[in-house]
């Protein structure tokens, strides 16, 4: 036996069927337009990222701000300079001997630093390199009875795996002098014998205050 619906009733039903499918479609187009708007907050919020990231400086190295070379809301060319490093993981001192010494100084050869503000620790370091060309002595290095003299140009270097240890002593232009020993038979003074320094032992604080309690 076999149902049977009212012409009425199949003209709702038909009607209730192309409502649906017309909603269905509206929904999918609303869906393709949400998706859309998600793509381009997606692309927008990537521009705007790297954006940020060509504006964050970055240092290559291991350093310390030693000057600011431009100022904030400043514009600067392609390859403009912002900032003065001091890279504190290349520490070095330059000596000028003259030829008959710099001759017999090998790469390698063991040194000592001195410097003006901390005499009684004397700072091992190693030449690392020696100039194949002569110059002229500079006015600041105070060897009066050679400034006028040819002189070679030898770089003594800091042990790198203890600048970690003393970063904040590391500044640019400290004034000290430089020895070099070119005869590994040849003995330390005492003054030049390395102690080994903690840095709390470099820090003196002044203005410290005594409490007394009656």
């Amino acid at each position: 036996m076999r149902s049977a619906v009212s012409e009425q009733e199949r003209d709702i039903d038909l009607a209730r069927m192309q409502t649906n499918q017309a909603a269905l479609l509206g929904a999918q187009a609303q869906a393709v337009r949400t998706q859309s708007a998600i793509d381009a907050a997606t692309a927008e919020a990537e521009r705007i990222k790297a954006e940020i990231k060509d504006s964050v400086l970055k240092a290559p190295i291991r350093g310390r701000v030693q000057n600011r070379l431009a100022e904030p809301g400043e514009v600067l060319p392609a390859g403009g300079k912002v900032l003065a490093l001091i890279d504190l993981s290349d520490v070095y001192m330059y000596l000028f001997l003259p030829e008959s010494v710099a001759g017999r100084v090998p790469l390698g050869a063991e040194g000592r630093i001195l410097l003006d503000s901390v005499p009684e620790y004397p700072i091992r370091a190693v030449v690392s390199y020696v100039s194949p060309s002569a110059q002229f002595t500079p006015k600041t290095v105070e060897t009066a009875e050679e400034r006028h003299n040819l002189t070679f140009r030898v770089k003594l270097q800091l042990d790198k795996s203890r600048l970690r240890q003393f970063e904040p002593f590391v500044k640019v232009g400290i004034p000290g002098m430089g020895y070099v020993r070119y005869e590994n038979s040849a003995e330390w003074p005492p003054a030049l014998q390395w102690k080994a320094a903690a840095p709390e032992q470099l820090w003196k604080p002044t203005g410290a205050l005594n409490s007394k309690k009656d």
